[in-house]
C-alpha cells in the first residue's frame, strides 16, 4: 500500500516550505505532489528546485481549492491520498500510523485523525477532542451519513483526512463549483464507497491565522453552504437510520440558530438577529445545537456500530 501526499498551494511560499518539509520527513516515505493554483510568488521555482523529491503540477489559472486538489490527485499514483493545505503540516509519523490503521481494516475508504490548532508561530492553541473508543476504530458505511448529519462523525479538515484514491475518483473528485465546505462535500460522497477509520492520535497541525481563507467567508454564505451540505448528507442516510433522522426543516432551523449565535459572539448584532430568528422558537433546533456543542467538547453520545480495532 502506497500513500501520496497532495499539497495544494497558492502564493504562500513560506508556508508551503514547511508543509513540504513535513511531507518529506515522514517515517514511512510517501510520494509528495505539489498542486499549484498558478502562484506568482516563486512557488514554481522552489518546487522545481526540489527535483525528483516531489511531483509538481501547476494549473494555468487559479481553479480554487477544489481544482488544485483534483489536479494533485490526477498526478498522484498512491493507493491512498493524504491531503495537505499549504499552511498546515504533518507530524513525522502521520503516514506510518495512517497506513497501519487502514491496513487493519481493508474496507476503509476514508481515515481521519486528531489535529492540533496552532498559531502562525507554531504554538498550540487547541486540539480536536478524542472521538470514540480506543486508539483506533471504524464506523461501517451504513452508519456514516447519519452520524455526519448529527455531527457525531467529525472527519475534520483536509489536514486530518486521507482518502483511498479509487473511492475519491469514483466519487467524482472535488466539486469545483464550491468555494467553501468543498472538503465536507467530498467526505459525504466518498463515504458512499466504504467504511471510515478514526485514529485518536494527534498526527497533524492546522494553522489558525488572519490570512486563512475560512476567516474571510461571510456568515450568511457559511449558513447557505452548510444548508446545502446538510441536504446532501440527508439524502445519503441509510434506510436503517431514516426513522430517527431529523427533518431538513429542523436541520435548517438549527443552522440558523448556530450561525446566529456565532454572529452574536462576534458582536454583529443585526446579523445575529437576522440569521438566528428562524430557529429561536424551535425546540428541535435547540436540541440539535446542544448535541453539536457536546460533540465538539467530546461529550456527545456516539453513533451506533463503532467497532474498536485491535
Amino acid at each position: 500500500m502506497a500513500f501520496s501526499i497532495v499539497i495544494t498551494t497558492f502564493n504562500r511560499l513560506e508556508w508551503l516550505k514547511r508543509a513540504v518539509d513535513s511531507a518529506l520527513a515522514q517515517t514511512l516515505p510517501a510520494q509528495v505532489v505539489i498542486a499549484d493554483n498558478a502562484s506568482t510568488d516563486g512557488t514554481q521555482a522552489y518546487a522545481k528546485s526540489l527535483g525528483k523529491r516531489v511531483i509538481y503540477v501547476r494549473n494555468a489559472t487559479n481553479l480554487h481549492h477544489a481544482g488544485a486538489v483534483n489536479a494533485g490527485v490526477r498526478a498522484a499514483t498512491g493507493d491512498w491520498i493524504k491531503l495537505l493545505d499549504d499552511d498546515d503540516y504533518l507530524a513525522p509519523t502521520c503516514i506510518e500510523v495512517m497506513a497501519d490503521a487502514v491496513a487493519r481494516h481493508p474496507g476503509a475508504v476514508i481515515c481521519s485523525c486528531q489535529a492540533a490548532q496552532v498559531d502562525s508561530g507554531g504554538s498550540e492553541l487547541s486540539r480536536t477532542p478524542s472521538f470514540g473508543p480506543g486508539r483506533m476504530f471504524y464506523i461501517p458505511q451504513a452508519a456514516i451519513h447519519y452520524g455526519m448529519l448529527l455531527e457525531q462523525v467529525p472527519f475534520g479538515t483536509p489536514v486530518q483526512v486521507a482518502i483511498r484514491r479509487d473511492a475519491l475518483v469514483q466519487s467524482g473528485g472535488w466539486d469545483v463549483t464550491m468555494t467553501s465546505c468543498d472538503d465536507i462535500d467530498s467526505w459525504v460522497r466518498v463515504a458512499q464507497y466504504g467504511d471510515a477509520v478514526f485514529i485518536n492520535e494527534c498526527l497533524t497541525y492546522r494553522t489558525r491565522w488572519p490570512g486563512g481563507y475560512d476567516q474571510k467567508i461571510q456568515l450568511q454564505q457559511r449558513l447557505e453552504t452548510n444548508m446545502l451540505i446538510k441536504s446532501r448528507i440527508h439524502g445519503c442516510v441509510s434506510a436503517a437510520y431514516r426513522p430517527q433522522t431529523p427533518s431538513l426543516s429542523a436541520l435548517g432551523q438549527y443552522l440558523h440558530l448556530h450561525w446566529g449565535l456565532v454572529a452574536l459572539k462576534q458582536r454583529q448584532w443585526s446579523t445575529a438577529l437576522a440569521l438566528g430568528r428562524p430557529g429561536l422558537l424551535s425546540l428541535s433546533a435547540w436540541r440539535l445545537l446542544l448535541s453539536a456543542r457536546r460533540q465538539r467538547q467530546g461529550q456527545a453520545g456516539l453513533v451506533p456500530k463503532i467497532v474498536i480495532m485491535q
